[in-house]
């Protein structure tokens, strides 16, 4: 059985607490950065599918139902057309300026610092604790994630638009039918309509709390 959900929102659109909410719903892990902890040598795979080498997507994401945020989101092509039956979920915030407000203080200060030019906050956690071998292909695939993106990250005009433009993007290309809008905010309902699947009787998790970013996701 291939993916029910492939995410198409950049990092920091609730992807954290979509991770959650979508494994809680499927029953399956959801590919999420945070997988690259535990799966070092995936990042060659991601870095080399930067530069045109794209895997079998189906063998190498064998065991998971779903994926969000970078690197999965990043192919939100292929992987759509690699399983075409799977909603393709557009996760967003309510507005350019609070995603960049989001964006600015985590995501962008690992750019900053791989990508020089500036202040930056610090090294980014995955290659802080990458060991010797992953480290290499770590830092080469978040080159290429960053540099694709945003081009250089202190332009904070330049990155706003990358973002509107990611979002148009999406919604041009997905067809209606397999396409949901989502919003931290929306919760449990969107998700379980479009899936066909009745709302748990818990609360939406909120994920990646607030120490990051004012509202926590």
């Amino acid at each position: 059985m291939g993916w029910r959900v492939v995410g198409a929102g950049f990092p920091r659109t609730g992807t954290t607490s979509l991770k959650v909410a979508l494994e809680r719903l499927l029953g399956k892990p959801c590919y999420h950065m945070e997988e690259l902890f535990g799966r070092p040598d995936d990042a060659a795979v991601w870095r080399d599918a930067c530069a045109g080498a794209v895997p079998d997507w189906r063998r190498f994401l064998a065991g998971y139902a779903a994926g969000v945020d970078w690197p999965v989101s990043w192919f939100w092509r292929e992987l759509s057309a690699a399983f075409p039956d799977a909603l393709v979920v557009l996760s967003r915030r309510e507005s350019a300026e609070r995603w960049y407000q989001s964006v600015d203080r985590t995501v962008l200060d690992g750019a900053r610092h791989l990508m020089g030019g500036g202040p930056a906050g610090g090294r980014p956690p995955l290659l802080a604790t990458a060991g010797p071998e992953q480290g290499g292909a770590l830092e080469e695939m978040m080159r290429a994630l960053f540099g694709g993106a945003f081009g250089d990250p202190h332009d904070r005009d330049r990155v706003i638009a990358a973002y509107e433009r990611h979002l148009a993007e999406v919604r041009a290309t997905v067809p209606a039918h397999r396409l949901l809008e989502w919003q931290p905010a929306d919760g449990w309902q969107p998700l379980c309509a479009a899936l066909g699947l009745p709302i748990p009787d818990e609360p939406f998790p909120h994920e990646n709390a607030t120490a990051r970013t004012p509202d926590g996701r």
